[in-house]
């Protein structure tokens, strides 16, 4: 009969403490692959919580692969790899990493402060000319844009950030002139590395992480370290952006398919390819998930690959995860990193604050395995760091504060009524017997597959002459000899229906009642 006893319950959440002691059994080999769980009534029964604490936690560890549900059935450990199953696991230096997060104040600069001189990467202008036609064409749109995901600005914290500006002001004046460590400041890469291991299970150290002017200047920071000669793998359908980064800075880029699991590892295994770039915990624009299983394997794929290209260059095979909204999964939890779970220093983590705040604060910071740390400080320490001392204090004490907590608490409130609005409309709309809403749970954006024939191109360019800015899954595929499985259907031209990504988070309350209306005359699906 599975039970708990509570007595190592610490400051926990009983979904929290639930969900940790499930996960640590089927990671440790006590719970069986396979071995059926408990109804959600017995558990509940057995632990003395609700059935809907037991809900949550079955939920959540299905969401993350841990738990398969089947209909009718119950709950079963699923299959997560043996590379993932190490017995008497504990949450592996997980007490020594927090004290190092706890401990690091200091007043001496880390290893990584600049100690030549040296000048940004040149690569960052190229990826500003990398987009002008694009650009223009976002500014020229005046319609009902659902194909950015641009932030409310009403929702930003005007007047804690002011206050926050007027503190540090008065009581950094000496460090707000004072040249910052290449890496970023210290107090900033604290308080990250504290809320990674709070609400992620993320443990690192300050040292590991890297701040930077946005996630574009960081993919051609990556570059640099681990080398030009290294062939780069993305997903299609993807960021388009991504792909269009790496070939600016002139490396050997790989389309590779997605399947209902995330990025297809027999593509990636035949692709060549050294380097994947991944979106795991919410891949645009499918918005799947990849379960652990998958996430095993691909630690499989990064560790096999030890030879160099270049002995100038980091041996073997490495993954960047680029978490990119992870804070804003609508259903259960966040899903942790990947890299929570990498214990070969293979994963590299990104992730960036115009999601979470604003896009106009370009602050993003980068996690290094500790491998690659020493690397990193060797081959790039000089250089520095891209954001202002100003915004970067400023940041810091936004998170020590609080606010940050508070502020993503109150926007997931936000955006979950926002899409329950979006999702109102459309089944109150022409759109209703016509479209199928798929990933809605996942993020700030989902597919409708629409019942028609036109084609993606020809429904986007209707659309946008009705004045609705939207693009279907083909216009975010890359390469032009793949075939990509979405959600276990082949998703080549012929035979399939078209498949529409609606990004929401930017609507007004008016256009949410109004883009319905629109894109059913536009088609032509009246009833």
């Amino acid at each position: 009969m599975l039970t708990y006893d509570f007595h190592d319950m610490k400051n926990e959440t009983l979904t929290a403490y639930l969900y940790r002691k499930i996960r640590e059994d089927i990671l440790e080999g006590r719970l069986k692959s396979r071995e059926k769980m408990p109804s959600k009534r017995t558990f509940s029964r057995n632990m003395g919580v609700s059935t809907v604490t037991v809900e949550n936690v079955y939920a959540q560890l299905v969401a993350e692969g841990y738990l398969d549900a089947k209909p009718r059935s119950g709950y079963y450990v699923a299959e997560i790899g043996e590379s993932l199953l190490v017995p008497g696991r504990k949450e592996a230096g997980r007490a020594q990493q927090d004290a190092a997060v706890e401990g690091r104040r200091t007043d001496q600069p880390d290893a990584s402060a600049e100690s030549r001189p040296g000048d940004q990467p040149g690569a960052a202008a190229d990826v500003r000319l990398a987009e002008p036609a694009e650009r223009g064409k976002q500014e020229a749109f005046r319609g009902i844009d659902l194909a950015d995901a641009k932030a409310d600005p009403d929702t930003f914290p005007f007047g804690t950030w002011a206050k926050i500006i007027r503190q540090v002001l008065q009581t950094k004046r000496q460090e707000l002139l004072t040249k910052a460590p290449g890496s970023g400041i210290l107090e900033l890469r604290e308080e990250i590395a504290r809320y990674l291991l709070q609400y992620q299970n993320l443990a690192v150290s300050p040292e590991q992480i890297i701040i930077g002017a946005g996630t574009e200047y960081l993919y051609s920071l990556l570059i640099r370290l681990l080398g030009s000669s290294k062939v780069y793998a993305v997903e299609t359908p993807g960021y388009p952006k991504t792909a269009r980064i790496y070939e600016t800075n002139r490396v050997k880029v790989r389309f590779i398919p997605m399947d209902s699991h995330g990025i297809s590892m027999k593509d990636l295994e035949k692709s060549g390819a050294d380097v994947v770039h991944i979106s795991p915990s919410h891949q645009f624009p499918t918005g799947v998930t990849m379960p652990v299983g998958r996430r095993a394997e691909l630690l499989c794929w990064a560790k096999e690959g030890q030879t160099a290209k270049d002995e100038a260059e980091p041996a073997g095979r490495y993954i960047i995860e680029d978490d990119y909204d992870s804070e804003f999964r609508l259903a259960g939890r966040p899903i942790p990193p990947l890299m929570s779970i990498d214990r070969d220093g293979k994963v590299i983590c990104l992730n960036t604050f115009t999601k979470s705040l604003a896009s106009t604060i370009r602050i993003s910071y980068m996690v290094l395995p500790l491998p690659l740390l020493e690397v990193y400080r060797e081959k790039l320490g000089f250089y520095s760091c891209t954001v202002s001392n100003f915004e970067q204090y400023t940041l810091a004490e936004f998170i020590r504060q609080g606010y940050f907590e508070k502020h993503i608490n109150r926007m997931r409130t936000f955006y979950r009524r926002k899409q329950d609005l979006v999702l109102k409309a459309v089944q109150q709309s022409g759109l209703a017997d016509r479209t199928r809403i798929i990933g809605e749970d996942a993020g700030l954006h989902f597919l409708m597959e629409v019942r028609t024939d036109r084609s993606e191109q020809e429904l986007s360019e209707l659309a946008g002459e009705a004045g609705v800015r939207i693009f279907g899954m083909e216009h975010y595929r890359g390469g032009t000899d793949q075939e990509d499985h979405v959600f276990g259907r082949s998703r080549e031209r012929a035979g399939r229906r078209p498949c529409m990504v609606v990004n929401y988070s930017g609507l007004a309350d008016e256009q949410i009642e109004r883009f319905p209306e629109l894109l059913t005359d536009a088609w032509g699906l009246q009833a």
